[in-house]
């Protein structure tokens, strides 16, 4: 069962590893992400930062969105995480339901402009970010579990 969504750019680290896993107890971390599902030192190192007793998939999206459909994780509790919102937009596109989406940290670079002091979107994220909120997803900013959770459209309206 999903439990809860997040994109953060830096995919399993200290405040998913320790802090959203507790919190949620969640017991299967699941990485959507087509380039680093090839990468095996990626992956290597995703396992690393995984907590003890906590499972990790990293799968590329249509595999991602099988086997959630298949049911396959009904009996765990599932956090997905991807870098960036186009795999969200994917895995609905597909038929998985996305209730709601935590939007952590999102790098910087030449092609982002920033939103908050950790997160800098493109004009294509954006875009995306807009289509997930027609189609009903709940879209809320919250780095750490104490923190209070803000809707992320407003960070967008700037």
């Amino acid at each position: 069962m999903i439990i809860a969504s997040r994109i953060d750019g830096r995919l399993v680290h200290g405040q998913v590893a320790n802090l959203w896993t507790t919190k949620l107890n969640i017991t299967r971390i699941m990485v959507v992400d087509d380039d680093v599902a090839t990468n095996d030192v990626e992956k290597s190192g995703l396992k690393m930062a995984t907590p003890t007793g906590v499972k990790l998939s990293v799968l590329p999206v249509e595999k991602a969105a099988t086997n959630i459909l298949a049911g396959k994780y009904d009996s765990q509790r599932l956090l997905i995480i991807a870098k960036n919102p186009e795999y969200f937009v994917t895995l609905m596109e597909k038929g998985v339901t996305i209730e709601e989406i935590n939007i952590g940290n999102m790098s910087q670079s030449d092609e982002t402009h920033s939103v908050t002091r950790s997160i800098n979107v493109t004009d294509d994220d954006v875009e995306k970010f807009k289509l997930l909120n027609e189609n009903g997803v709940h879209l809320i900013s919250q780095m750490v579990p104490n923190d209070k959770a803000e809707n992320f459209m407003n960070f967008l309206k700037g």
